[in-house]
């Protein structure tokens, strides 16, 4: 167990399937018109995948340059999700 996760190999098994997720979710917008429309989810995902690269370069002993550069993405993901759900939000009948 320990060497799934100093070698970062357990972020990449995750991030395999945070790309599958999003695969299965954005053919469902695109065929059936249903679901999370794409720019949130890949806000979304983008948030949540940066913050997983962050602990992958921490875990295997990356540059805290590198560690920032992910912690940035991440924030920046995060306002675009935030934005996305106050405009629908803003559209919404009360």
């Amino acid at each position: 167990m320990q060497d799934l996760l100093t070698s970062g190999w357990i972020v990449d098994a995750i991030l395999v399937l945070m790309a599958a997720e999003a695969t299965l979710l954005l053919a469902l917008w695109l065929i059936a018109g249903r679901g999370i429309r794409p720019i949130p989810l890949l806000a979304n995902l983008a948030a949540g995948g940066s913050l997983l690269l962050a602990l992958r370069s921490a875990l295997t002993g990356g540059s805290s340059s590198t560690l920032a550069v992910f912690l940035l993405l991440s924030l920046a993901a995060h306002v675009l999700d935030l934005i996305c759900r106050w405009a629908v939000r803003l559209r919404a009948p009360l």
